[in-house]
């Protein structure tokens, strides 16, 4: 998988570097599932090669999530509104963690993993599924009492979905 990061249009706290390391990080890990991957800017890549993912920033394409993977469009779309909202609400709150989680659950998706998990704690789950459904923890108390309980990167068992996902062993 081949990933080119666009700066364009990102929140002004944001460094190209800290994002294009964002990105990398979370691609590193997810190829732990049995998929290569490759992350370049747009600028060094002059253009989008055929089949890559492009990761931008757009408010349109994120459709006012603070992330969303598209699919059909092979992109990963970060929204500068979500993180301004965040940056606005609470300033002293390390944006670059909500970033690494955003960027890693959505590029779990990329990966083959259309469904969130279950466990609360994985990239790839959601607190609440917004019909009633929640994650599950051990100790829910902590959901309260933590920034944030979800991993920023892959766990062990999202991974062993991916590879299963994708048809690789175990």
């Amino acid at each position: 998988m081949v990933l080119v990061y666009d700066h364009a249009g990102a929140p002004a706290w944001f460094a190209e570097t800290q994002v294009l390391d964002a990105v990398s990080r979370a691609a590193q890990a997810w190829s732990q599932c049995g998929i290569p991957s490759r992350v370049v800017t747009l600028r060094a890549a002059g253009a989008l090669p055929a089949g890559a993912v492009r990761v931008n920033w757009s408010d349109a394409d994120s459709r006012g999530n603070f992330g969303l993977a598209n699919l059909t469009q092979k992109m990963l779309s970060l929204g500068p509104a979500a993180f301004a909202m965040l940056h606005e609400r609470n300033p002293r709150h390390d944006a670059g963690e909500s970033l690494q989680m955003v960027i890693a659950h959505e590029m779990g998706h990329l990966y083959g993993l259309m469904a969130h998990s279950r466990r609360c704690v994985d990239v790839t789950s959601y607190y609440h599924d917004g019909k009633g459904g929640k994650c599950y923890a051990r100790d829910l108390s902590q959901l309260k009492t933590v920034a944030e309980y979800r991993a920023s990167l892959p766990t062990a068992c999202d991974i062993q979905r991916c590879r299963a996902a994708n048809g690789r062993a175990p």
